[in-house]
Order: C-alpha cells, then sequence, then structure tokens
C-alpha cells in the first residue's frame, strides 16, 4: 500500500529499548490498531512502524479521510494502553534518543546534558526529532546531526565540541 509523502506521523519514543518478544507482540497490537482505526466511522489509511526496538510510529495517510481529534484521542489512548501492558514510557518529552554508533540509545534530559558536557554527544552525533509532522520529514528530518536538529535551542550551551 502506498502512502503520500504528506502523510501524518506521530513518533512515540520508548524509554527503554525492546526485546525481540515485545517487537512482535507491539506489531501485532499496532497493524490490529492501523487496521481498525477510524475517524467519525470512516476507515483511516493507516499503517504502524516499530523502528530500532525503540520507536512506535502510526502513520495516517489522509487522501481518503483525515485523522479527527477523536480519531487522534483513540490513538493517544490505545499508546496509554500499551504503556501499561508492555511497562514502557511512551509520553516522557524530556526523554532524548541518540545513536552511539550503531546502537539507539536514550537518556533522561540530566544524563543527556552530562553526556553533552563530557563530549560523548557532540555535534555531529545523531539524534531523534520525534516532532516531525509527516512521512517526508520522517524519511529526511528524523534523524539528523545534533547541530542540525532542534536540539541545539535547548542545549547549545552545553555541547563540548
Amino acid at each position: 500500500m502506498q502512502f503520500s509523502e504528506h502523510s501524518r506521523v506521530w513518533v512515540y519514543q520508548s524509554d527503554k529499548e525492546l526485546t525481540d518478544e515485545q517487537v512482535l507482540g507491539l506489531l501485532s497490537r499496532l497493524n490490529k490498531f492501523a487496521a481498525e482505526w477510524t475517524a467519525h466511522n470512516h476507515q483511516l489509511k493507516a499503517k504502524a512502524e516499530v523502528r530500532y526496538k525503540r520507536f512506535l510510529i502510526l502513520i495516517v495517510d489522509e487522501s481518503q479521510a483525515g485523522a479527527s481529534g477523536c480519531s487522534i484521542d483513540k490513538s493517544v489512548n490505545f499508546m496509554k494502553g500499551i504503556e501499561r501492558e508492555f511497562g514502557i514510557n511512551l509520553f516522557d518529552r524530556f526523554n532524548f534518543a541518540y545513536r552511539d554508533r550503531e546502537k539507539v540509545l536514550s537518556a533522561p534530559r540530566s544524563e543527556f546534558e552530562e553526556l553533552l558536557k563530557s563530549g560523548r554527544i557532540g555535534t555531529n552525533t545523531i539524534v531523534f526529532n520525534n516532532l516531525v509532522q509527516d512521512l517526508l520529514q520522517l524519511e529526511t528530518k528524523w534523524e539528523v546531526p545534533f547541530k542540525e536538529s532542534w536540539h541545539p535551542a535547548l542545549f547549545g550551551d552545553l555541547v563540548a565540541n
């Protein structure tokens, strides 16, 4: 199924890496939700992904039906249920993800600040911009070097290198 590059995207980041078993269970639940997701009784053209054993992504191509406030509320409630069921936190906006070589890690704000001060995270470290709005941004502006992200506005004075 093809999705427009303008399809809306919601990225939920787990506070910890998921196991292979958790990913399989999540994919099953996410795919079922996407297949049944409606807005004002209209089926949404939706799909879900798990990336890097850490990110749960919902995608809606609004060419046939747009996501409404109620349908977005349904997705948020669904994700809160996922949190409870899998023992993860998906709504901590002060948990920052970054790459350490090939591994995707995350850290709470205070730890992220220490990593910046120590130089373990620098201007070229890949960070994740979970604020992307559409599929094109997900593919081009989600994984970016620290210096090209929104992160310097919050942490710029802490970067060691």
